[in-house]
C-alpha cells in the first residue's frame, strides 16, 4: 500500500480540481478527436453509411448510460472511503465491482445482439442505413464487457484522485483506434475491406486493449490499495443493492435521454437523411463542450465525494461550483465557434452543400445552450460525489421526455421543419440547466447518508 493522495481534501481547491481534471479533460479531447476520426472517414463512404453510424450511436448512448450504474456507486463508496481514509472499504468495494461489473457486461452483449433488428425498426431508417447499422452496431455488442469494466476501472482509478492513469489508458486505446481506423474502413494492406463494420471493429479492439493497460497498471500497484481480482469471498449482493441504488437515477436518466433520441432521430429521419447527417455534424461538434464538462464533472465527483468522507461539506460545496466556474467560461468560447465559424465546421465532416445548409442552423442555435448544458452536466457531477443521485434524475427526466411533443409541435404543427428540432433541444437544455443550479444551491445533498460497502440501508438520497 502506498499513502494517498489528500491534495483534493487540503489546500487550494482550484489546484485540486486542476489536477483531477486536466486528464480527464484531456481524455474527453481524445475521445472528441477520435468521434471526429470516425466521422470523418466514415464520411468518405458517404451520406448513408454516415447515417447508419450515426443511427447506431443512438442505442450506444442508451448501453453507455447502463454502464454508469456500477461505476457510478463504486465512485461514490470509494470517494467518501478515501476521504475517511478506510482502506479496507476502498479494496473490498472495487473488488467487488469488478466482478459484478464482468457478469453485467455478458449480459448486456447478448441482449444487445438479439435486440439489434428491432432497434433500427424502430428508428424507421431506410433500407440501406438499416443494413448497415445493424451490422455496425452488432459488431459493438460483441465487445462491449470491454466497455463495462473499462467505466469500472476509470472509475476506480478517478475516485482515488488518479485521472491521469485514466489518461494513460484513454490514450493507448484511442491511439490505436485511430491507427485501425482507415486501415479497416478502406482494406489497406491485407485487410479487407470492411467499410462501417472496420470502424466498430476498430472500436472492439481498441476497448480491449485500453483496459488491458488498466490492468498492467493496477498490477503494477498505481493504487495505493489492492483490488483482488479472484472470487475468494460471495459476492456481496448488499453491496451490490448500494451500488443499484446509486448508479440507478443517473442511469434512468442516460436511458430516458437515449430513448427520446431514438424517437426524435425518427422524426428527424422524416426530413431525408441529409438531416440525420447533419444532425451528426451537430453532435460532434457540440461533444468539443460536452466532453469538457464531462471531464470538470469527474473532477466535481472526485472533490466532492472525498471532501466530505473528510468531513468538509464547505469545501466540497466550494469545489463544485468552482468546477462549474471553470467548464462555464470554456462553453462560452465554443459558442462563440458555433455562431462564426458553422459552416467551416460543417465542411469538415462532410461534402454535401445539403447537409452543410442544414447543419449550420443547428450549430447556430446550439450555440445558445451550451453554457446551460455545462450546468447541467457538472452539478450532476457534484451530487454524484455526494452520492445523491436522485435529483438530477427529477431535472433530467421530464426534461428529456417533454423534448417529443415539442419537436412534434415545433417541427409539424408550428411549421418550423427541421428547425424547430434545433430549437427543441436548446429549449429543454435551458430549464434543466436553471432547475439544476438552483436545487444544488439549496445544499441538501450535503446531508447524505454515509455509505458503506455490504450496508445498503445506509444510504440516504435527500
Amino acid at each position: 500500500m502506498k499513502k494517498h493522495d489528500s491534495t483534493y481534501t487540503q489546500g487550494s481547491i482550484l489546484q485540486g480540481i486542476w489536477r483531477l481534471a486536466w486528464p480527464a479533460v484531456t481524455s474527453m479531447f481524445l475521445q472528441t478527436f477520435l468521434t471526429i476520426t470516425d466521422a470523418f472517414w466514415v464520411g468518405k463512404l458517404g451520406a448513408v453509411e454516415m447515417a447508419a453510424v450515426t443511427s447506431a450511436m443512438f442505442p450506444i448512448w442508451t448501453v453507455f448510460s447502463m454502464m454508469v450504474i456500477i461505476p457510478t456507486g463504486t465512485v461514490a463508496i470509494i470517494s467518501r472511503a478515501v476521504g475517511a481514509g478506510e482502506g479496507g472499504e476502498i479494496s473490498k468495494t472495487a473488488s467487488q465491482s469488478i466482478h459484478f461489473g464482468l457478469r453485467i457486461g455478458i449480459l448486456y452483449g447478448i441482449l444487445g445482439l438479439v435486440l439489434t433488428p428491432w432497434l433500427f425498426d424502430l428508428m424507421g431508417t431506410e433500407a440501406d442505413v438499416t443494413r448497415m447499422g445493424i451490422s455496425y452496431l452488432r459488431i459493438f455488442f460483441i465487445g462491449v464487457v470491454f466497455f463495462v469494466l473499462n467505466e469500472i476501472y476509470f472509475g476506480i482509478f478517478r475516485a482515488m484522485g488518479d485521472t491521469r492513469a485514466n489518461l494513460i489508458c484513454a490514450t493507448a486505446a484511442i491511439t490505436l483506434n485511430i491507427i485501425l481506423d482507415p486501415i479497416l474502413i478502406f482494406g489497406l494492406g491485407p485487410f479487407p475491406r470492411w467499410e462501417t463494420a472496420g470502424a466498430s471493429i476498430a472500436t472492439i479492439i481498441s476497448a480491449a486493449f485500453g483496459m488491458s493497460v488498466a490492468l498492467i497498471l493496477i498490477k503494477r500497484g498505481r493504487l495505493p490499495y489492492s483490488i483482488d481480482f479472484k472470487i475468494r469471498e460471495k459476492l456481496d449482493w448488499r453491496l451490490f443493492l448500494t451500488l443499484i441504488r446509486i448508479g440507478s437515477p443517473p442511469a434512468i436518466s442516460g436511458i430516458t435521454f437515449s430513448v427520446v433520441y431514438i424517437f426524435l432521430n425518427s422524426i428527424v429521419a422524416d426530413f431525408g437523411t441529409v438531416s440525420i447527417a447533419a444532425l451528426m455534424v451537430g453532435n460532434r461538434m457540440e461533444s468539443l463542450s460536452y466532453l469538457t464538462c464531462f471531464g470538470f464533472s469527474l473532477a466535481a465527483t472526485t472533490m466532492v465525494g472525498q471532501n466530505l468522507g473528510a468531513g468538509d461539506p464547505a469545501r466540497a460545496a466550494k469545489s463544485a461550483w468552482a468546477s462549474l466556474g471553470i467548464s462555464g467560461l470554456f462553453t462560452l468560447f465554443i459558442s462563440m465557434i458555433f455562431l462564426v465559424f458553422p459552416r467551416q465546421l460543417s465542411a469538415f465532416f462532410i461534402d454535401d452543400p445539403a447537409v452543410t445548409e442544414i447543419a449550420v442552423d443547428y450549430l447556430r442555435i446550439l450555440a445558445l445552450s451550451q453554457s446551460f448544458m455545462a450546468a447541467e452536466i457538472v452539478l450532476e457531477g457534484a451530487f454524484a460525489g455526494a452520492g445523491n443521485t436522485l435529483p438530477p434524475m427529477v431535472v433530467s427526466l421530464p426534461g428529456s421526455i417533454a423534448r417529443l411533443p415539442l419537436a412534434y409541435y415545433l417541427c409539424f404543427t408550428a411549421g418550423m421543419g427541421i428547425t424547430g428540432m434545433w430549437w427543441t433541444l436548446t429549449i429543454t437544455t435551458w430549464v434543466r440547466g436553471i432547475i439544476m443550479i438552483y436545487w444544488f444551491a439549496r445544499g441538501r445533498w450535503k446531508k447524505t447518508g454515509l455509505i458503506k460497502s455490504g450496508g445498503a440501508d445506509n444510504l440516504t438520497q435527500v
